[in-house]
C-alpha cells in the first residue's frame, strides 16, 4: 500500500521534532533580541529585501501599532485574510512561512509572556517597521549589557 494513500489518522506529530523547532524558534527569538540590545535597530537590516518588506507592510497594514502587536487582531479571520494576501507576495524568500516567536510587547525583553507565535514573514514585517519607526530604540537603552540566554542562570 502507498504511504501516501493511507489515512491521515495513521501518521502522528514526531514530539522531537517538535521540540526542536521550538528550540530553534526560541534561539532564533534570543538572537535577534541581543543584537537589539547590542546594535542601534535603525541600522539593522534583517534580509537583503527589508525595504520591499517595509514598503509592502505599510501598504497594506497602513495603521496597525507595532510598539505592541495585539495578538487576537494579527489572528482573527480578517487579520489572518490580510496576512495571506501580504505573505503571498513574499513566498519566493527562504524560510517565509517558518514557525517564529515575536515579542508582542516591542519595549519588553523576550519572555515567554511576551511572545506570540508568527510565521517569519510577518516577524520580518513588523521588527522591520519596528526598527524603522523607532519603536526598538528602548531595548538597547533598557537592557543593554544584558544578553538573553536560556542556558544561563
Amino acid at each position: 500500500m502507498d504511504v501516501l494513500s493511507r489515512p491521515a489518522e495513521e501518521f502522528v506529530n514526531d514530539g522531537t521534532v517538535e521540540e526542536l523547532w521550538a528550540v530553534k524558534a526560541v534561539d532564533h527569538a534570543e538572537v535577534h533580541f541581543n543584537l537589539l540590545c547590542s546594535v542601534d535597530p535603525r541600522l539593522l537590516r534583517l534580509t537583503p529585501y527589508d525595504d520591499e518588506i517595509y514598503e509592502q507592510f505599510r501598504r497594506m497594514f497602513p495603521d496597525m501599532d507595532v510598539r505592541v502587536v495585539n495578538e487576537s487582531e494579527l489572528k482573527s479571520s480578517d487579520g489572518k485574510t490580510k496576512w495571506r494576501a501580504y505573505m503571498e507576495k513574499f513566498n519566493r524568500l527562504e524560510d517565509f512561512s517558518y514557525g517564529t516567536l515575536l515579542r508582542s510587547d516591542a519595549e519588553e525583553e523576550f519572555r515567554p509572556e511576551n511572545a506570540i507565535l508568527v510565521v517569519r514573514i510577518q516577524f520580518w514585517a513588523i521588527e522591520v517597521a519596528r526598527n524603522r519607526e523607532g519603536h526598538n530604540d528602548i531595548v538597547r537603552m533598557k537592557f543593554r549589557g544584558r544578553n538573553v540566554n536560556r542556558d544561563v542562570e
